[in-house]
């Protein structure tokens, strides 16, 4: 979550993201497609543009997950580390799951990187990004993605597109929503129902 020092100016500049490797497994030959979903690009994304200064507020936050991983710690998903390495990313059951990170305060954010798995080039299912000051998600939710197209997620029927897992993540902008929890949700992806989150 990147927010921007009281001090910092109001000039706009480059999200200073640390990009991890790419992954070394290739794309696969038969990908998903379809109205809803983004094509698969080899350049990288326009950079996303914030205030000059924003820093990383997530990073050595405190994470809760909607079930326990049966692969890695929820702490791994705001340690900065998000290689397309086994050990860097955390698993979970199928079905409809959450990773959520307490800033510890409220913060004013203009943008939530995630990176779910890019292991391999692959389309997560139903992510959808929100920012409450409830932790129980309850009362005062803002939605910043969903691309639930049917509302499987039971969250809202989503209008945003989904995307191929890269080594760039992605971005998503909070358009300077005030929240202190962030919950990312995802309902497997198009190489299977187990879901997996690297990092935010």
């Amino acid at each position: 979550m990147w927010v921007r020092p009281a001090q910092a100016a109001d000039e706009l500049a480059p999200l200073p993201l640390k990009l991890p490797q790419p992954t070394l497994k290739g794309t696969p030959s038969e990908l998903p497609s379809g109205p809803h979903i983004e094509p698969l690009s080899d350049k990288p994304p326009k950079p996303f543009l914030a205030p000059k200064g924003v820093q990383n507020v997530a990073l050595g936050k405190k994470v809760t997950t909607s079930v326990k991983p049966f692969t890695g710690e929820p702490s791994q998903i705001t340690d900065g580390k998000k290689e397309p390495d086994d050990d860097q990313v955390v698993e979970m059951r199928r079905g409809k799951q959450w990773v959520q990170v307490d800033l510890g305060e409220p913060f004013k954010i203009y943008a939530i990187a995630i990176w779910h798995d890019h292991r391999w080039i692959q389309v997560f299912h139903d992510v959808i990004v929100q920012v409450s000051d409830d932790p129980d998600f309850t009362q005062g939710v803002t939605t910043i993605f969903n691309n639930d197209v049917d509302n499987s997620a039971g969250l809202g029927i989503g209008t945003d597109k989904e995307y191929f897992e890269t080594h760039y993540g992605r971005v998503f902008d909070a358009k300077g929503v005030v929240g202190r929890y962030v919950r990312a949700y995802t309902n497997g992806s198009s190489l299977s129902a187990i879901n997996a989150c690297q990092e935010i």
